[in-house]
């Protein structure tokens, strides 16, 4: 079977008072849209048409590695009219799948239960039953047949009592959808093109309908305004966190967490409430991770510490590493084996190496730190000099006293001493003491300035 998808992208959304075009709204950290695209991947789908309207520039913009067939529908007439724009360029013994751009959480195993039904001579349409059916269409059947679907505005009385409802969704060969849409007409209530007409069509053809359901029927509802949003992405968010539970981590409060991208995590790890990782991270076994840390893009080796409230981005921890709390890890940081960062230090473009620590109150910025350093608290590597970044190297063993400058480029020497205090511009040598200090002194009879009074 050849599959080909069309994902209806066109509508507005005017419930999101967005300027945004809806699909591009968010949902566990990815527009919509890419939600439903990737599931047409996972389908083996030869072509896939993304049929836009509103704000397509930024659907191209967001979207320019997708591999679609960009389909525009300068008006808005209705679904059936939507499908129009795309299925011309689709051969005629495909299968196509019709999916829409603000139902993101689809699955691909209901999708593939759906395609796998269609024949010459059926069609296939995901239904489900829902306690409140208003505002959907209803699935009408006679003898246990599916005959029609009619529009909840068009419904009767009778017909509105019915709570098998139509989820949009359908497949069939190309050949004979193109078929139905060429007779389908817009003489109804809102004086659009229905492509629910599709299935009355087929029963008048001779065609079984052929209805499956999916497991939850919040896979098939899609999203008009930021409650709604709001509501599947904590459905999203739960998924996500059962999932990383039955691969052996313990997540505190699965209501609080929040995976916005792609989260790969060992065995006996732990996160605690109000984490947020977003992008591609990795981390490994045996890891604590403490409340409220966003960690992005970043790859976290066994048995590390990370303490609540630390923020970490594109960098590299090796194994044993303890970070935070507070603490602030920037693009291009690496922590080697059992080093430390502790609370309020930052570090930008930075190595830390193995056994070394930054315990608190720093700024490591364009760093190449060697093994063993202790670096004292309020230490800053002033590498910028309002024009270009320069390097600040500490060799192996060295120790840095509280409160020291080092303005770079510059190099402390191995096992050097830097005396608590200074502001180091030079080099400074192996295994000796450096210190930039005045004489302390007192002065005798200073008063503090006062007030002035009027």
């Amino acid at each position: 079977m050849k599959l080909s998808v069309i994902i209806l992208a066109a509508g507005q959304g005017t419930r999101m008072k967005s300027a945004l075009p809806k699909v591009m709204h968010k949902l566990a950290g990815m527009p919509m849209l890419e939600h439903v695209y990737k599931r047409s991947l996972e389908l083996g789908a030869e072509d896939i048409h993304i049929v836009f309207g509103h704000g397509g520039e930024h659907l191209h913009d967001y979207c320019s590695d997708f591999n679609v067939e960009w389909v525009l529908q300068d008006e808005q007439l209705g679904t059936a009219h939507a499908v129009m724009q795309a299925s011309p360029h689709i051969d005629n013994d495909h299968t196509v799948l019709i999916l829409y751009g603000d139902v993101p959480l689809i699955k691909s195993t209901t999708l593939e239960t759906l395609v796998d039904k269609v024949t010459s001579d059926t069609i296939t349409l995901l239904t489900v039953e829902l306690p409140d059916p208003a505002g959907y269409g209803r699935i009408i059947r006679e003898g246990g047949e599916v005959t029609a679907i009619v529009e909840h505005k068009d419904a009767t009385d009778a017909q509105r009592d019915i709570t098998e409802v139509n989820t949009g969704i359908l497949a069939l060969q190309a050949g004979y959808l193109n078929s139905c849409l060429s007779r389908i007409d817009n003489n109804n209530v809102q004086g659009e093109y229905y492509l629910t007409d599709v299935i009355e069509l087929a029963v008048k053809d001779g065609k079984k309908v052929i209805t499956t359901n999916p497991d939850n029927s919040y896979e098939v509802e899609g999203v008009n305004d930021r409650s709604q949003l709001a509501r599947l992405e904590r459905i999203k968010q739960q998924e996500l966190a059962e999932a990383i539970m039955a691969d052996g981590v313990t997540v505190v409060d699965p209501s609080r967490i929040d995976i916005r991208g792609e989260l790969e995590i060992g065995n006996d790890s732990t996160i605690d409430i109000n984490c947020i990782f977003e992008g591609k991270t990795k981390i490994g076994n045996n890891v604590s991770i403490g409340a409220g840390c966003i960690i992005t893009d970043s790859k976290i080796a066994d048995g590390c510490v990370i303490k609540p409230y630390s923020v970490i981005e594109q960098a590299v921890i090796d194994g044993g590493v303890e970070v935070g709390p507070f603490a602030r890890l920037r693009p291009g940081t690496h922590l080697k084996e059992n080093s430390k960062v502790g609370n309020f230090v930052e570090a930008k473009n930075t190595l830390l190496g193995e056994g070394s620590k930054a315990s608190h109150l720093t700024y490591l910025g364009d760093t190449e730190i060697g093994s063993k350093v202790n670096i004292g608290a309020g230490t800053i590597t002033c590498n910028y000099d309002g024009a270009n970044k320069h390097k600040t190297v500490i060799k192996d063993g060295a120790f840095i006293g509280s409160d020291t400058q080092l303005v770079a480029p510059v190099t402390v020497g191995a096992n050097a001493t830097i005396g608590a205090g200074s502001t180091i511009t030079r080099d400074t040598e192996d295994g000796e003491l450096t210190l930039s200090r005045s004489a302390q002194k007192t002065i005798r009879g200073w008063e503090r300035p006062k007030k002035k009074t009027r």
